[in-house]
């Protein structure tokens, strides 16, 4: 069987990626992730791999993995946190390691359904007519010019539809309208037909939503989305445990509710012209959906189920219950008549029955039921407290031989100062993955400084954010770059806006919400000294190099809000089984939130900046130090002073 060189002979000085890859300098710490990987597949293991800012962890997986593939032929699945970093291991770092190592294996991009143009409901949206209004309809006709051209059908590609716009649901399919293999468009399909490139190759690259709606499936007995594989690496992987809570539980939408609503209409147009009352049973469905969205109030809540359902509400949803069974009667008149008609009985069946199961069950102990609202609609959602069995059981029904979970943030400094991967690795049941953990090659001691400033209030004071945005300001206004300051709510970024805008009147300020984020980054990146103000979003995910992003300011410590339903029910089970649920729960979230945010920094070995946090629980609690051990050894100063003369150094360096 034919073989590769050695992992030291291709991350060497003169070895093949040296060769294609211009200015490649070999790794240590690189090169120690890529020979653990290897010496995992060999032994069929789960490994856990924290890896710093800078190590280059994705050459560190694809090597050993296509190492594998070109020697045992075996199938991979690369997992992502983001769609941008799919496209990136797609169209740019895959089919470059490939050329440097002159192989060829078939490499396939799967996304969620809900990325790609479905034929049908682009077809049934422009018979409709009905839109909400104008620009809808001119989106409408310039999605369906770009779909004669596409060959993916991937819409994240279409120039023309923005993230955000209302279009996308009148324009892809979800697990509930789609017709499958019966779709009178199915031979066009882009969905199928991304999937069954995916069944043929060997290297697949997918989302960890899209892995792990797959490995539930093949629980449920429901069949499969992506191939089997041999090896899985999931990076961004300190994302993984939050996105599985919602695969483990139950949910039901006011969005699933009013397309069947909006699918019946459509289908009923063609196929149920004679039937008057299945629109009077649509409207009377949408009328109850609305009604309990108007008594939810505010959009952006998070509210148990038990605060949410007083006796008012529950007739809402008993309401509910009675108007859908209508229109579910309804519907099952018409099934026969066409496959989209006997698809929306089918979803409104379903969403029947888990109606019922919220309405009329209690519960379960090992979960939390609450209700989240948005803009125009809301949720009702069971997530189990605890995944870790659930994930285990799903890893082990795989037929996959290697896990590698990887970050630059899964680790954490203990109460000892030792860090340590156990956090991570009880929240998915990983107790027999080996572990590493490699530090950045960065030399932040000379590279950053981190500055917590002195005299600042308490964060529960009123006088909070006044306070630490007075002791800031200067260093902003004296910071020859771009400034980043995190938030950790919308408000405080609001009332910083307002106090800034009419201060920093020599500088952008950019603030997220305005633009798309893609956008917004381009805008800081090209203006070279704006202050960018965000919130979570932004605190991974952004790499700008260079004196571009030479400060990065953090309002307080990123705790959850004990209030949230999930965290407030974890809580309460932790301290019922005896545990202390500040120091093992919401210390250790906030400190892997902590160093995602600081990373934001340091992206390159030439870069320079200052890392201010406004807590000063950090200095005053002795759990501070946990959060200060677990980031990056920088040089520390409480000096303003200081902080200002390390950025005034930044241009003549």
């Amino acid at each position: 069987m034919a073989s590769l060189a050695s992992l030291e002979e291709l991350f060497s000085a003169d070895g093949l990626l040296a060769d294609y890859f211009e200015g490649f300098v070999r790794r240590s710490e690189q090169e120690q992730m890529a020979q653990s990987i290897e010496s995992a597949i060999k032994e069929e293991a789960s490994i856990c791999i924290e890896a710093g800012t800078g190590t280059g962890k994705t050459f560190a997986y694809l090597v050993p993995a296509l190492k594998s593939w070109y020697e045992q032929d075996s199938k991979i699945i690369v997992s992502t946190g983001t769609k941008n970093l799919q496209d990136q291991l797609y169209f740019r770092d895959l089919p470059d390691i490939c050329k440097a190592l002159s192989i060829s294996p078939k490499i396939a991009l799967l996304k969620g359904r809900n990325n790609y143009l479905c034929q049908y409901r682009l077809q049934q949206s422009l018979e409709s007519g009905r839109f909400q209004s104008r620009s809808m309809v001119d989106t409408l006709s310039r999605v369906n010019d770009w779909s004669v051209q596409t060959s993916s059908g991937d819409l994240t590609q279409c120039t023309d539809l923005a993230d955000n716009d209302p279009l996308w649901s009148y324009v892809t399919s979800t697990n509930e309208n789609c017709l499958g293999s019966e779709c009178p468009d199915y031979a066009e399909c882009f969905v199928a037909k991304a999937r069954q490139r995916a069944v043929s190759a060997d290297v697949v690259v997918v989302n960890h939503h899209l892995l792990l709606a797959d490995m539930v499936l093949k629980e449920d007995g429901f069949g499969e989305l992506l191939p089997d594989a041999d090896i899985v690496v999931v990076d961004e992987a300190h994302q993984l445990a939050d996105i599985a809570h919602s695969f483990y539980g139950r949910r039901l939408t006011s969005r699933q509710l009013m397309e069947i609503c909006r699918d019946t209409e459509l289908e009923a147009l063609t196929n149920a012209k004679d039937d008057r009352q299945l629109s009077v049973a649509v409207r009377r469905v949408e009328g109850a959906v609305n009604e309990i969205r108007l008594s939810l109030g505010e959009s952006g809540q998070k509210k148990n189920w038990q605060q949410i359902v007083n006796p008012q509400r529950k007739q809402l949803f008993t309401e509910l219950k009675k108007e859908l069974s209508a229109l579910h009667s309804r519907l099952e008149r018409h099934a026969s008549r066409s496959k989209g008609l006997d698809s929306c009985h089918k979803r409104s069946e379903e969403c029947l029955h888990t109606l019922a199961f919220f309405s009329d069950k209690d519960q379960e102990l090992t979960a939390v039921r609450w209700v989240e609202t948005y803009r125009q609609g809301f949720a009702v959602l069971e997530t189990p407290l605890d995944v870790s069995q659930a994930f285990a059981q799903s890893c082990r029904e795989q037929s996959t031989r290697t896990w590698v979970f990887t970050s630059a943030t899964i680790t954490q400094a203990s109460s000892k100062g030792v860090s340590d991967f156990k956090h991570f690795k009880e929240r998915l049941g990983l107790d027999e993955a080996c572990e590493l953990e490699l530090p950045s090659p960065f030399d932040y001691d000379s590279q950053a400084l981190l500055h917590i400033p002195r005299g600042l209030a308490d964060p529960r004071s009123k006088d909070f954010i006044n306070s630490w945005q007075k002791a800031v300001l200067p260093i902003v206004e004296a910071n020859p770059g771009g400034t980043f300051v995190l938030f950790t709510s919308y408000s405080a970024m609001h009332q910083v806006q307002e106090l800034w805008k009419d201060q920093l009147l020599d500088k952008t300020v950019l603030m997220q919400g305005e633009k798309p984020k893609n956008q917004l980054i381009e805008d800081f990146r090209e203006a070279g000294n704006a202050v960018l103000l965000a919130t979570s979003s932004f605190w991974e995910g952004v790499d700008v190099k260079g004196l571009a992003l030479s400060c990065v300011i953090i309002d307080k410590l990123p705790f959850a809000a004990p209030d949230e339903p999930l965290i407030e029910a974890k809580i309460q089970a932790m301290r019922k089984s005896g545990k202390n649920p500040f120091f093992d729960l919401q210390i250790p979230e906030a400190i892997i939130a902590l160093k995602q945010g600081a990373g934001r920094l340091i992206r390159d070995q030439s870069d320079r900046g200052v890392l201010v946090l406004c807590d000063p629980r950090l200095i005053a609690n002795a759990y501070g130090k946990r959060f200060l051990r677990s980031l990056p050894p920088m040089r520390r100063t409480r000096e303003q002073k200081t902080v200002i003369e390390f950025l005034e150094n930044l241009t003549q360096d």
